[in-house]
Formats: C-alpha cells, structure tokens, sequence
C-alpha cells in the first residue's frame, strides 16, 4: 500500500499546507476533515512561514550577487597599498626620503619587502596603519607621497571597509534567518503532521483506496513503493486513483 511522508523542502511544505487551507476553506465545518484549531494555526502561518522563506532567499541571492564586487574592491584596496609602499620604497632608494620613514608605516627601516596584505585581516590591520603612518609623516612636516596619494588610497580603501562591514553585516541576517527558518520548518512539519493525521482519521471509515483519493485532495501526499504497481481502485464510472511512484 502507499505510504505518506513529510515534505522536505520549502516549496513542498508550502504546497500541502496550501492545498489542505484551500480544500478546508472551501467546505462546511461539518465536511472539514480537520479541526478548526488546525484551519487556524494553518491560516495564521502559512503567510508568516511564506514570507520568512521569501525574505531568506531573497537575502541569499543578493550575498551571492554582491559577492563579486567584494572581490574587486578588496583588490582595488591591496593594489593602491602596495603601489603607494613601493612608490615610497623607490623614493628611498633614490635617496628622497630616509629609510627610517618606513617605521611610520610599521615596517622595518631596513625592510624593503612588500607587507603581506593576503588575507582580510592583514590587509584591514595593515592599510590603516599605512594610511595613519602617511597622515602622521605629513603632520611631522614630510612631503607628501604622490602617484598616489595617500587621499587616493584611502578612498579605496573605505570603500572596501564600507563594503565590508556591509557584508558581514548580511552574514548576520543570513544566520538570522537561517535560525529562524529552521525553527518554522519545524513548526510546519508539526502543522502538517498534525494535518494529516486528522485527515485520515476523518476518512478512516471510507475504504482504503477512497480515504487515499480524498485525503490526497486535502494535501496528504502519498507515495508508491518501487515493489508494488499502479493500481486503478476505481472501476466502472469511477475515475481510477493513480498514486505517485517512488524511484
């Protein structure tokens, strides 16, 4: 005999808690097969879990999109850093500036590598030490270094913090609503369990093919076991039952 299951994705959820509102809706409360407790809990959260759903899609989608402009800003950042210490580097070399004037940067004197800006932390930790150093060497009475400047730099390199922020910003509120999705499709697989036990209970009494047909058009989704054909359970006039097979 077929068997029934719970849903397992959102959209199949939606599906049965929808069809179960809708056939409920349109009959009499004597001819509901569920209880007027369930039609409620169905009516007040089938919007609410519809709309989380929308919005935790909607924000992924939009993480995804922007994940490219990060990208490019983050290297438009370690760029405009590295070209503004090796113009610094080259003016040291050229005898323009002291090598002491890479301690305003947090380099070693002596040091003539580029600083590591790899990962996230070092390129955030390190550029505003770049920037600081900059603006502190021309307080103290330094030329300024140009091609670029550190104005220049530094206006990449809000940008990419701005974008930052905004990112981890939109991990929270994914994580947010992923807790909170998860907590809904639990309470939807209770309301649908709950749903279909009382609509079966309520066709119990027909034969079982019949309470299958009418419990499939309340939402109950049933399911075919590979071993078994398809049966027709009606004959004559009757329309046939054809019940979904698995596999």
């Amino acid at each position: 005999m077929p068997y029934r299951r719970l849903p397992n994705t959102d959209a199949a959820r939606m599906r049965a808690m929808k069809k179960a509102l809708k056939t409920s809706r349109e009959l009499p409360p004597n001819r509901m097969a569920i209880s007027t407790r369930s039609l409620v809990d169905l009516q007040r959260f089938v919007p609410l879990f519809e709309q989380e759903i929308m919005l935790q899609r909607r924000a992924f989608v939009f993480q995804q999109n922007r994940r490219g402009d990060y990208s490019e800003k983050s290297r438009k950042a370690r760029l405009y850093l590295t070209h503004f210490i090796r113009v610094m580097n080259m003016a040291i070399q050229r005898g323009e500036l002291s090598p002491e004037t890479r301690e305003y940067y947090g380099i070693k004197k002596h040091d003539s590598n580029l600083p590591s800006l790899r990962t996230e932390n070092e390129l955030i930790t390190r550029g505003q030490k770049i920037i600081e150093g900059e603006e502190q060497r021309i307080r103290d009475g330094g030329c300024p270094i140009t091609n670029p400047t550190i104005a220049v730099v530094k206006v990449r390199f809000q940008s990419f913090l701005e974008f930052n922020d905004h990112k981890k910003s939109m991990a929270k509120r994914m994580r947010d609503y992923s807790l909170k999705a998860k907590n809904l499709r639990k309470e939807a697989d209770e309301l649908i369990l709950q749903v279909w036990n009382e609509t079966e209970s309520f066709f119990a009494y027909l034969p079982r093919e019949i309470s299958i047909k009418e419990c499939e058009n309340h939402g109950v989704v049933y399911f075919y076991r590979k071993s078994e054909k398809i049966k027709q359970a009606f004959s004559g006039d009757q329309l046939p039952v054809c019940y979904k097979k698995v596999g």
